[in-house]
Formats: structure tokens, sequence, C-alpha cells
């Protein structure tokens, strides 16, 4: 079989067969060496950044450290200047991975990796797929993601498609002709997995649900489907199992980091501990105890370009009472902490608490396709909806009924039928959006 996909990495400098040896022998450490080498590698990482980083040192305020929990926790405002000035000395922009954030937190910026860490987050991506079969050189994607727009961008997004085995679905227009189309591909081509944003494949998962289908009788060579970049509601996970015919895998992951957890064939979302280290703090920026809810802190452990060190992604999760060091289990990810509803009582609130109520009452009859739960002031929230007739008067006083029983009483909406919802530049719908 000829690798195209590692041939790719490999001549854009990417060292991935040393990359894959190396992350094979972090898989060999048995579960009671991983703390020694996690500690190694924590220290190792910082010790690096506070001698070669000058945007690390003045952050940290001095060029030793001696307690972990004392280290700075970095934010995504803390990297909103020039990525030449956030570089480790030996590094310049030509000579690393570059790329941006989608902004989905509202903070964008720009990042790098050097090419050995881009190579062991490639090494690892490749390893958790691989649980499910598939095989980054040989396998086929259906892949459900955004594409730019402009011609240099897009030719370019379709090239990288090409070496990678994966044909695109873009999604900012997903009306059911287009789907008609999508379809159409799926009867054609011996697609081998499907990956994409959450909410354009439960979209996609619904048009086939209408439709009585089952996707695996017209595209039986179907493995498995990746879904990330948004929210998996369990509701919508067995929708999409029952109709395309295959598991449905729940990643979590992000950009400038890492896949940072995985769900594995045992249904656990296993976190990513061979190149970051995952902590969930409190507000004090406290480690919390397995089973606690806090916001999500990640270091990179091998990225010498740039520090991701404690590095805040704007997440708040759990991490399960049967986690260890070496095997780390998300129990739970709750969304993002910029995504918070304030309330007239004084109340705070995750805006995906009006999402996953509304989302109970409003997807019943099976007319709504999607949504979004926007807050326009302290007591006033628009919803924005895609559905083929009008909301009823029955099904928004239910809805208004259930938020004020798990929220508060006295709070106004409006409704907004529409015939496509706006999505970010990359194609990502955001589920709540608070415009306070």
């Amino acid at each position: 079989m000829f690798n195209l996909f590692h041939l790719s990495l490999k001549l854009s400098g990417f060292p991935i067969a040393k990359a894959q040896a190396d992350f094979e022998k972090i898989l060999q450490i048995s579960e009671a060496d991983y703390p020694d080498y996690l500690e190694n590698k924590k220290r190792e990482i910082v010790e690096f950044h506070l001698k070669n980083n000058a945007f690390y040192q003045n952050l940290v305020g001095k060029e030793t450290f001696d307690n972990w929990n004392d280290l700075p926790i970095l934010t995504k405002k803390d990297l909103q200047k020039p990525l030449k000035d956030r570089l480790s000395n030996g590094y310049s922009e030509k000579t690393v991975f570059v790329n941006k954030t989608s902004g989905s937190s509202g903070d964008p910026f720009v990042f790098a990796k050097d090419k050995e860490a881009h190579a062991i987050t490639w090494a690892s991506i490749i390893h958790r797929f691989g649980w499910y079969g598939v095989d980054f050189n040989s396998s086929y994607q259906a892949r459900f993601y955004g594409i730019p727009l402009d011609f240099i961008g897009y030719r370019k997004e379709r090239l990288k498609d090409f070496l990678s085995k994966r044909y695109r679905f873009p999604i900012f227009d997903l009306s059911d002709k287009i789907l008609d189309g999508v379809f159409e591909h799926f009867k054609t081509k011996k697609f081998d997995y499907i990956n994409g944003y959450t909410s354009s494949i439960v979209l996609f998962g619904k048009y086939l649900q209408a439709r009585n289908i089952v996707l695996t009788d017209v595209c039986p060579t179907l493995k498995v489907c990746m879904v990330t970049s948004e929210m998996l509601f369990e509701e919508d996970k067995i929708l999409l199992e029952k109709h395309l015919g295959i598991p449905v895998v729940n990643e979590y992951g992000a950009s400038e980091l890492d896949l940072i957890a995985f769900q594995n064939p045992k249904d656990e979302w296993q976190v990513n501990s061979e190149t970051l280290f995952v902590e969930i703090l409190d507000e004090n920026n406290q480690p919390v105890p397995y089973g606690k809810e806090g916001k999500v802190v990640i270091t990179s452990l091998y990225n010498k370009a740039h520090p991701f060190i404690r590095y805040e992604i704007g997440d708040v999760g759990i991490l399960d009472e049967k986690s260890t060091l070496k095997k780390p289990i998300l129990k739970k990810l709750i969304g993002r902490t910029s995504d918070v509803a304030l309330l007239p009582s004084g109340k705070k609130s995750p805006g995906l608490t009006f999402y996953y109520v509304t989302k109970s009452i409003i997807e019943d009859d099976g007319n709504v396709k999607e949504f979004i739960v926007r807050q326009t002031k302290l007591d006033s929230f628009e919803i924005d909806y895609v559905s083929s007739v009008e909301l009823t008067l029955e099904q928004i006083q239910e809805i208004e009924k259930a938020i004020a029983k798990y929220l508060e009483p006295g709070l106004h909406f409006t409704y907004n039928r529409k015939e496509i919802l706006e999505r970010t530049k990359r194609g990502k719908l955001k589920q709540f959006q608070s415009m306070l």
C-alpha cells in the first residue's frame, strides 16, 4: 500500500516515523511508572520554556519554579499578541507549524507547534483512530467540515483532502436539496468512515430518519463515525447510530493542542495522557478531586516552539473517579466557561442548560431540525430554529414551563423560524450565544 498520507507529512518536514516510534514507547510505560514519566515531562517542558521563551519567563516572573500549582494559568487573552513575540529561541515562523484557533470561545489567536510536536500529535491521532480500524493511508473519509471559500484557500484544502484520502462536504448550506446530493455520494463512493462537526452530521442523520433510511444499506463499507467540535447529546447519538448504521465515537480536541479525549471501544471518554497533562481546577486554580467539576486546564508536554503550560481552554468538565494518571477518563464535558447565562435573580447558569431543556421539547415532533438559543438581555432570549412548520403555542408553553422549573420564572422568549442557521466561518454551530 502506497502511504500517501505519511509521505505528505514527511515531505512537509514532520518526522512521523520517529514520532510514532516515540509514541509507542510512551504507551509501553506501566501504570506504576507513569507518575514519574509525567513529572519528568512536566518539569522538562516548564524548564525549557523558562530558559528559552521570553514570553513565558515574563508570564511566570522568574526563571525557576518549585511548585507546579504556583505556575500561572495561561489564558487565550494572554496569547493575543504577535506570534513572533511568543516563540522560543531557535524557532521562527518559517520553521514551525503555524495555525489559528477557530475563535469559537470569542478569543481567536495564532499558534505554533514545532515539527516534532506536530508529528507526535499526528501519532496520537493515528493511534486512536486505529482503535476502530481506521488507517489514514488507506481508509476513505466522508468529511463534514467547513472550507475556506477564497480560491487559494479552497484549492489548498481540496489538495489536502486528496492527499488524506477524504471527500469533503461543505456544510454552510445543509438544506434537503444539498443533503440529497450528499446522500448520492454515499451511494457511489466506498467510504470507510465519517468525520466532522457534530451538528452537521446530526442534521444528515435527521434527513435519513425522515426518509427511514439506514446509511449502511446504501454504503456497506462504512465502519464508524467520529464527531467533533460541538456537543454530542445522548439522544442524537442514538439517532445517528440507528440511521448511519455504525458506532458513533465522540472526540474532544483543540487545534492548538491535540486530541484531548477520545471515546475508546469500551465507551469511555479516554483522556490523552501521552502528549498532554489535563487538570480540572477550581476558581482559585487549585486541583479538584476526581468526580468534581471545574475548568479544564491543559499542558502540552512536547511543544517546545510555543508554551501551552496550564492553559485554560475555556471548557468546564469532570474527570471520572476511576481515573488514573496513565488512563484519565473524562466523565462529562459541561460546555464553555464563556457560554454562561446571567439571570435577573443573579444566578449564573451554563448556557447549554437552556439548550438541553428546550431540546427535549422542541425536537419531539420531528419537525425541528436544529436551533440555537441567544441571550439578548438579562431576562430576554431568542430562539432561532429551522423547521418545516411553526412551533405551536403548546410547544412554546411547554418550553417556558420547563425553563421556569429548571432555571427561573419570569424570563421572556421570542421565536424566529429560519430557513438556515448562521454558522461560524469554519462552519460550527454555536448552540448558545450570550450578547450581554
